[in-house]
Formats: structure tokens, sequence, C-alpha cells
């Protein structure tokens, strides 16, 4: 299993840091971003895998691994309903293989974004996410599966072109998903965590992999808001992770049912509709927020005091996306 100690190690004080691209705007612009977070020192680059919301996944991955050549590119997150595990492994092992061995593997249990337009129900997400997990590792070390699952099966199934040690990546925030990464993911994903619980999270991550011997590394992200355009960026994007997120945090921030439920219709009509019921309360603890120094200082407090050792900087704002960039090498650079 890799492990933190196989985390990208570019040269430089960003060696850390990773970007988050959604691809809501044509690929060309992906790419774009994805080769101006390379020349400014970033070394991961997740796409987001949201079904009919954005742009395909693979696709755009494909574009950016052709026009890099150091930054690992990998779904940031995938999940075992949308595609099978199988095929999955197969298409990151195939860019993987084209790209001389940058690739990594995102997983998670997927979320309203992705699921509801497809009309798709989590079935015992904790299972499937394990089972998923085992597969891909599986034909990546080229073993023969065969697996009987609660959301999907494997007959004699093999791939004959992987390398086994590429990165699985798990994204979570329930505590037997967190446990789960930690004590079998190379990796795992703290995205848009509430910052008063950040360290429970990690504490979760951490149990399970005493349990198993695993050395995960621990990635953070979330947004980086110098102004009010980066906050008017992000505040879409806190839709589906409000109703998404666990009872105790929407008990903390005061969110009702109700208003679960009026977000989720809202979004019916596309996340900037549904943003308008989205007050900054609820926005900025979860982000990382002031002038470049003050977030810097925030932010290497938090990666400190919890042991995180790699940063992500989600890009919404495509047309703005360079100067966000710019902006958290910055951050990440000062001390």
């Amino acid at each position: 299993m890799a492990g933190s100690e196989q985390l990208n190690q570019m040269s430089g004080q960003m060696a850390r840091a990773g970007i988050n691209l959604i691809p809501e705007a044509p690929v060309e612009m992906m790419v774009d971003l994805a080769v101006a977070a390379e020349e400014l020192g970033f070394g991961r680059c997740w796409v987001y895998d949201e079904g009919l919301a954005t742009r395909d996944v693979y696709v755009t991955m494909a574009a950016i691994l052709l026009a890099t050549d150091h930054l690992e590119v990998g779904p940031g997150i995938t999940n075992a309903y949308t595609r099978h595990p199988g095929q999955t492994a197969a298409a990151i092992a195939t860019l993987d293989e084209m790209s001389g061995g940058r690739t990594f593997l995102g997983m998670g249990a997927g979320g309203s974004l992705t699921l509801d337009p497809l009309a798709i129900t989590r079935d015992r997400p904790l299972e499937t996410v394990r089972q998923a997990i085992a597969v891909c590792r599986g034909l990546f070390s080229g073993e023969t599966i065969d697996l009987d699952g609660p959301g999907f099966s494997l007959r004699s199934a093999n791939l004959a072109y992987s390398r086994p040690d590429i990165q699985i990546w798990l994204a979570g925030r329930g505590p037997r998903i967190l446990d789960l990464g930690g004590a079998v993911a190379d990796g795992v994903l703290l995205d848009f965590i509430h910052k008063p619980s950040l360290g429970e999270y990690v504490e979760r991550v951490r149990t399970g992999a005493e349990r198993t011997g695993n050395q995960p590394g621990i990635c953070y992200s979330t947004m980086i808001v110098t102004d009010e355009r980066s906050l008017e960026a992000v505040r879409p994007h806190m839709t589906y992770r409000l109703v998404d997120s666990p009872p105790d945090v929407r008990k903390a921030l005061d969110i009702s049912d109700s208003d679960v439920a009026a977000i989720r219709s809202a979004m019916a009509d596309g996340l900037e509709a549904a943003a308008r019921l989205v007050p900054d309360e609820w926005v900025l603890p979860f982000v990382v927020s002031g002038t470049v120094e003050e977030c810097s200082v925030e932010l290497h407090n938090l990666m400190d005091t919890h042991g995180i050792n790699e940063f992500k900087i989600p890009v919404y704002d495509i047309d703005h996306g360079r100067e966000l960039l710019e902006v958290t090498a910055r951050v990440l650079e000062q001390r």
C-alpha cells in the first residue's frame, strides 16, 4: 500500500498542494487551469465526477494528462453507483499507462448532486465503498476477482496492464467511512469539513489506521476566501454539502429539516438558485477566510495542529481561476 510516504513530492514549497476542478466549463478551460496549476507548483489535480452536472471526468482527465508533464490526476471523487468499479479500475489503469504513472483514484459514496438526477439511491454505501476499494486494489495488483456485492458483481475479472501501487484515496464525512479510509486507503480526503469538528474527523481516520497499521495521507480541502468574489463562488457549492452534512453539524449551525428540504428543492433549478438560501453564517465555518496573511496563519495552524500533510483548493470560478491559484500559492508559502 502506498501510504503517506508516497505522496507527490514535487520540489519547492508547493509540494503539499493540489487543485480540484469541477468541469462545468469546456474541457479546454479545465486544461488551461491545470497547466497553470502545474506552472505554479501544484502537484495533484482532482477532477469532479458529478454525472450529468459536469463534463465527463475521464475525458477531462485524459486531456489534462496529455497537456501536463508532472501533475498527478484522478477523479475527485467517483463512486460505485454511476460506474461499475471494474470499469473505473480499467479507466484509471488506462490513463495511468498513457501518462507514465501519473494517476490516482479518488473514491466515495456519491452525493446528491451526482445521484439525484440519475434517480440512484445509495444502497449500503459503507459496504459498497469497502468492496469497490478492494476490487480496484485487487485489479490494480493483477488479481482475478470474483465478487457478489450489494451494488455490483464481477466474474473472473482481471486487468493485465495496471501497476499495483496506484493510490486509492477515500473521501467522506461519516464516522464509519472515515474509519474505513484510515484502515484501507492510501489517503483520506477531508472536504469542506465544519472547522470546529475537524479534529474529530482526523481522529476517526487515525483510529482506523491504528487498527490495521495503515499510514494514510490526509488531504484537507476548502475554499480560500480573501474577497467577496471568492465567497460568492463557493456559496452555490455549499448547497449540496449542507444538505449532506451530518445531523450534529446541521444542529450546530441551526439548519432545520425544513431548511434542508428547501435547499434540496431549489437545487432542481440549479445551484445558483439554491445558493440564495445559504447565508454567510452557514458558509464561513467551512472555509478559510481573511487577508492572505490571515488565511495563511489559519490554514497552517489547522494543518499543523491536526497533522494534515496535503491541501487542495477547489476552483469554481473558472474565469478567475488563475487568480485563485496564485492567491493559494501565496497562502501556502507564507509561514
